[in-house]
């Protein structure tokens, strides 16, 4: 009787506390597995999104409305990679020690990167948008001043959001938890709903609305092209191609995000409250958390100016005195 009280006591999280949390048990195997693999994804979600953000910053070509908005997801997606998933890492086999505070900031870092991350997919769709349905005017609409006014903005209002949907947990940190040596939050089904629809229905009601107005768009213009008095614009018809190349590119990033972010709503969808676990990220975290990952690896396969800034970078020419004018090679 003795021994199984000395070993119920040694799967504590703080031995001889009554309060304290179960320690995670996993086969070492299966948590050396999971720790390479995860750390893997953690450090080439900060590389390849490393390398978007330098190439934009670096080179002046790419300093375009579009390239500001897609820097600006880059961002938030690095902030994934560096902050977020490290944690989650840390934490897979171990308690939570940093406090009830320091685990209440790291969700609330969590929901502002997550609502940065679901802005700038609606910004970049509006701004293919008008890209397509309105290039005459897209110029004097959309310019490089815009750009970062829309992207500060949606980082205020992502500050803002977050705060305001954990405010409870911000009055009282550690409210969530059950023992000690945990870290968790839980958000009242009311508040998972009004979660759901500001940060994932409406964004991507907006976001399919402006990519079929675009479809509708590319599909009546290629139409027109066929004529005879369309054929006099070849300029145009390459003009257009280029357009919806990138709006098809943008389209696949904002795939990604419903497939990764689905599972994620699943206990709101089903009328329960959503319970989160930074001691023992669940899959859909990591799910959600995984597109930060893929979105540079999109921009590899269909940007050629990625595939060649990266290729300077690596090869150091970006040292070099007038690197940043760099142009024809994109």
């Amino acid at each position: 009787m003795m021994m199984m009280e000395i070993l119920d006591e040694a799967k504590l999280c703080v031995p001889h506390l009554n309060s304290s949390c179960r320690r995670p048990t996993h086969p070492p195997t299966t948590v050396m597995l999971i720790y390479v693999l995860l750390s893997s994804v953690s450090f080439i979600t900060v590389a390849l999104n490393l390398l978007v953000i330098i190439s934009i910053s670096h080179f002046r070509q790419l300093h375009t409305p579009t390239n500001i908005l897609l820097l600006s997801l880059a961002v938030s997606d690095l902030l994934v990679g560096l902050l977020l998933m490290p944690v989650e890492i840390i934490y897979i086999n171990v308690c939570w020690f940093l406090g009830d505070v320091v685990c209440t900031l790291y969700y609330i870092m969590d929901y502002i990167i997550t609502s940065a991350s679901v802005s700038n997919m609606v910004l970049i769709s509006l701004d293919r948008y008008v890209a397509i349905c309105d290039p005459l005017r897209y110029h004097s609409k959309v310019t490089n001043g815009t750009a970062k006014m829309c992207v500060c903005l949606c980082w205020i209002c992502s500050v803002l959001y977050s705060l305001l949907l954990l405010h409870e947990q911000l009055e009282e940190p550690g409210r969530s938890n059950s023992c000690f040596g945990e870290c968790v939050v839980v958000i009242s089904h009311i508040a998972g709903l009004v979660d759901m629809v500001l940060t994932f229905l409406l964004p991507i009601a907006v976001i399919v609305f402006l990519y079929c107005r675009v479809f509708v768009v590319v599909l009546h213009q290629a139409r027109m092209l066929k004529s005879k008095v369309a054929a006099q614009h070849s300029g145009a018809l390459t003009v257009r191609k280029k357009e919806m190349k990138a709006a098809i590119t943008l389209g696949k990033v904002v795939l990604v995000f419903l497939i990764c972010f689905c599972p994620h709503y699943f206990p709101t969808m089903a009328g329960e409250d959503t319970f989160i676990n930074a001691s023992s990220a669940a899959f859909d975290i990591w799910l959600a958390h995984f597109k930060s990952c893929l979105n540079p690896v999109i921009y590899a396969f269909f940007y050629p100016w990625f595939r060649k800034s990266v290729k300077l970078i690596l090869t150091l020419r970006v040292l070099q005195p007038g690197s940043r004018e760099t142009g024809t090679l994109f």
